[in-house]
């Protein structure tokens, strides 16, 4: 009579978890890492005529990382296109994509930095001077590149399709022009270390809380947010989102007040906005941290529109456990714009 081994019970899968945990650790500490040169890595000099000027060395170092993020991104989006386009359409997106932003960039720290146009010594309006030419160089570079993109259909008419050239448009817009933004939000005059703060900060709170809403309340409230492009998001889970981006808001409060009270202790680089503990303030940053996480989920959603599309479940393989690149960042791309906009509105009405 033959007997029957007993079966293993099933392993529970947290070997991934773990994975996903360091994966998601290592990330947060480059980008701690990279914030912390931008804050701490700065010079004085003084130019010709004598005035003391700052160099933010520091804001280089972070455009490094939008920089990686702009390669791999592109990359990444060339690779899951790659049987749509030629190669020579890829290799002209990933270098048009990363001359776009080092544009923007080179000319930011020429003008802003080295010549010191458009820097108001003692916040005063009658002492500012010329005028800043990046954001029309950047302009430039970006429809110069779409043109170039365009005209492969003249030089290589055999080869390259209108739908090729759809694909490649894709490829260079997503995620460059997002990538591009995060740039500005870098070298804005007032307010870099919030925005940046705000936009590594609130995505990941908004997409916990999403996560552990989703898993408590999803099964007594399965409403589903986009049902045809993402069936696991329900609505329970992403109010949980707006939670999380209400909490995380708070924390870029009190983290942007520890920087203001560092930069009186004189440690970090010279900042140009105060920080003070007010109710206007907090209320400020609660709602900004609602509004972020609205568009940080949309973000996320327009990727995952991309992929079904494109009947992908990552786009890639790079960050073990959680895909590639442009998973980790699709929440961030989006994120940017609305808080490179609240910081815009935020520098002309209140300083």
């Amino acid at each position: 009579m033959e007997t029957t081994q007993p079966q293993e019970p099933a392993k529970p899968q947290s070997g991934n978890m773990k994975t996903r945990l360091v994966t998601g650790i290592c990330y947060v500490l480059v980008l701690l890492a990279f914030f912390s040169m931008k804050i701490f890595i700065w010079t004085p000099y003084t130019d010709a005529e004598g005035n003391t000027r700052i160099l933010h060395i520091g804001d280089l170092c972070f455009d490094v990382l939008v920089l990686l993020f702009a390669a791999l991104g592109t990359w990444e989006m060339c690779r899951a296109f790659r049987d749509k386009t030629t190669r020579l359409q890829r290799v002209l997106a990933m270098c048009l994509s990363l001359a776009t932003i080092l544009s923007y960039v080179i000319s930011e720290f020429i003008f802003a930095d080295l010549l010191g146009v458009g820097i108001i010594p003692g916040l005063n309006p009658a002492l500012a001077t010329g005028r800043n030419y990046a954001s029309h160089i950047a302009f430039g570079m970006f429809i110069g590149s779409i043109g170039l993109i365009f005209t492969l259909l003249v030089f290589f008419h055999e080869k390259v399709s209108l739908e090729s050239t759809g694909y490649t448009l894709l490829c260079y817009l997503y995620p460059t022009v997002f990538l591009f933004v995060l740039s500005v939000c870098n070298h804005l005059y007032r307010y870099s270390e919030v925005a940046v703060l705000l936009i590594f900060i609130i995505c990941p709170f908004a997409d916990s809380l999403a996560l552990v809403f989703g898993k408590l309340f999803g099964k007594k409230l399965p409403a589903k947010m986009a049902p045809h492009v993402s069936p696991n998001k329900t609505l329970i889970g992403g109010f949980g989102g707006l939670l999380g981006g209400a909490l995380g808001g708070l924390l870029v409060f009190f983290c942007c007040y520890g920087i203001y009270l560092l930069d009186l202790a004189g440690v970090v680089a010279p900042l140009s906005w105060e920080m003070p503990i007010t109710p206007l303030n907090i209320l400020f940053f609660v709602g900004l941290g609602i509004l972020t996480s609205g568009f940080s989920q949309l973000g996320d959603l327009v990727e995952s529109a991309i992929k079904r599309k494109l009947g992908i479940k990552d786009m890639g393989k790079l960050l073990p456990a959680h895909g590639g690149i442009l998973d980790r960042i699709d929440s961030s791309l989006y994120a940017s714009l609305i808080v490179c906009f609240a910081m815009i509105v935020r520098i002309m009405f209140v300083g």
